[in-house]
């Protein structure tokens, strides 16, 4: 083959370029310290680089981002729940003193008073929020545990607000109350005393004092008359089952028929505590305090259900509601419910749908389950990996403390009331000669106070013990609360100790596919370098001979 100048120059012109190229190529990874500028350099190490980077992107996602604000939330959380479980043992502390026997209702006035400021201290701590997202509330975390303000009652007012609400309740909520009917006894004094007209002649046998079966509803001031009653229904247990099986609505009974059931101001005459003693066979509703009494005739004979019923079986009571004040809690957060207050526009909150497809176009209906509508908030925080790090306010701030409250201030209304009496009647004896024809009226009438006074002070002894009972079973669920949190953060934990290894492990990994060894490429660069410069001094000394050197 001949070998030509031309052919040794364009040879020697493409070696100084390959030479150049690979110079720029160990320049540029000096400059970026990575080994690929583009795929096309080494298509293996690029894939490995792309999986490596899309695992270290979600590393990072789960322990710098989700982890972490889990945690937080996990712990703002339980410094909320600790706040709750020492309100409750203060709680727990005043209802032992309240228990006292010897306290007048003064004394227990004071007691009952702290316990209010506790109550709302207790709910107020539902509100705690995290970065603007309220923490009790599942789901809906922009909207408050409870009102935050009065609401008005005026459906014209565009703050006012219509509910009607379904609560789910078993046989436990069926209680029984203690009841003392003091019957015409009222307080009197010197100036205005009148056997005849003031009716004050009330005997010891003229008190009673009975049991009264009730369910107590989760509001007060519900919205009820006798054109307007709450219905009433039970779901056994097999019907839940068959619910659960085919996917459809529960069948629902009727415990109470609107016709058993009288609704019963808390300020008629007769009150419905002696409406029912005086009824059996019915039922009565008081609006103002949210009481169901039920009548012992019906508790024992008109609706077997009622005494019958297992454990199981769901009783629900759905009654509308227009009447909030400040601390109340909101429904929407507890139960099944419908805000009606826009008729054309009804929301519903923790309802199911059942799709019916036998008819043609299916038609969707919603219902009520059986099974609570549960809201729990979930982190993504591994692979396949979830947390949960909410807890609702149904597991903490149930409403009990607040209805218990109310029962304890009726109560000692009661007793004040009877205390008054018995001072009124105490200062009229004062001094009253025995022969005077009044005193042994006047001294009837007092030894029935006294009995009536000895029934409501040991009612309301019994009912500080049973509200030490109560609260300590809330404070027993706060503690469950707050050990299912802590769980829930220790396991947190454990899991960002394993994330924070892997981003490690992932991010030494990508380095190694993607990084260069500095000390190698510098050798290398210094060579390319070295033989670049050589080959410019060979191929000049090359091209300085031509053809015409030979002729």
């Amino acid at each position: 083959m001949r070998m030509t100048n031309k052919i040794m120059q364009n040879n020697s012109l493409y070696n100084i370029n390959n030479n150049k190229e690979l110079t720029n190529k160990l320049s540029t990874q000096m400059s970026t310290k990575k080994k690929l500028t583009r795929p096309s350099d080494d298509p293996v190490v690029a894939i490995r680089a792309l999986r490596l980077r899309s695992d270290v992107s979600q590393v990072t996602q789960f322990y710098e981002r989700n982890a972490k604000d889990g945690a937080s939330w996990l712990k703002v959380t339980g410094d909320a729940l600790e706040t709750t479980s020492e309100i409750l043992k203060s709680m727990v502390g005043l209802c032992t003193q309240g228990a006292v026997k010897d306290f007048d209702a003064s004394n227990i006035a004071i007691i009952i008073a702290q316990l209010k400021e506790l109550k709302g201290e207790f709910y107020s701590t539902g509100n705690v929020d995290y970065a603007g997202r309220y923490m009790f509330t599942g789901y809906r975390t922009d909207t408050p545990l409870t009102f935050m303000e009065n609401l008005p009652e005026n459906p014209d007012d565009s703050a006012y607000r219509k509910f009607e609400i379904t609560e789910q309740l078993d046989v436990s909520a069926i209680d029984t109350i203690n009841y003392t009917h003091i019957g015409d006894l009222k307080g009197v004094s010197k100036e205005s005393y009148d056997p005849g007209v003031d009716g004050v002649a009330e005997e010891e046998a003229d008190i009673t004092n009975s049991d009264i079966h009730r369910i107590r509803l989760s509001y007060d001031a519900i919205k009820a008359d006798n054109n307007n009653k709450p219905t009433i229904t039970v779901i056994t247990e097999a019907d839940k089952q068959a619910a659960a099986l085919n996917g459809t609505p529960p069948a629902e009974t009727v415990l109470i028929a609107p016709a058993d059931m009288e609704v019963v101001s808390s300020t008629a005459v007769p009150n419905p505590y002696d409406y029912v003693l005086a009824n059996p066979g019915k039922a009565v509703l008081i609006p103002e305090t949210g009481e169901l009494l039920i009548g012992e005739d019906m508790y024992n004979n008109n609706v077997p259900a009622i005494s019958g019923m297992e454990p199981s079986t769901e009783i629900r009571i759905t009654y509308e509601k227009d009447s909030w004040k400040k601390g109340d809690m909101q429904p929407q957060h507890y139960f099944a419910c419908k805000d009606t207050t826009d008729p054309n526009k009804v929301i519903e909150y923790n309802h199911a749908e059942y799709v019916d497809s036998t008819v043609n176009p299916p038609v969707t209906t919603k219902f009520i389950p059986c099974d609570k509508v549960t809201q729990f908030i979930e982190y993504d925080v591994g692979y396949n990996q979830r947390i949960r790090v909410n807890t609702t306010a149904n597991e903490v701030f149930t409403m009990d403390m607040d209805r218990n409250i109310d029962d304890m201030e009726n109560a000692l209304a009661k007793l004040e009331e009877i205390e008054a009496i018995k001072k009124d009647l105490d200062r009229m004896l004062d001094g009253m000669d025995p022969k005077h024809p009044d005193y042994a009226n006047l001294k009837a009438t007092y030894d029935a106070a006294e009995k009536a006074h000895t029934y409501i002070r040991e009612n309301m002894q019994k009912m500080m013990e049973g509200l030490i009972t109560k609260t300590q079973k809330i404070s027993d669920f706060t503690s469950l609360a707050i050990t299912d949190n802590g769980t829930r953060a220790s396991r947190l934990d454990l899991i960002s100790n394993r994330l924070m290894t892997q981003k490690s492990t992932f991010e030494t990994l990508q380095s190694a596919n993607e990084d260069i060894d500095v000390t190698e490429v510098t050798v290398q660069l210094t060579s390319m370098d070295y033989s670049y410069q050589s080959a410019l001094m060979a191929t000049g000394k090359i091209l300085q001979n031509s053809l015409m050197n030979y002729i």
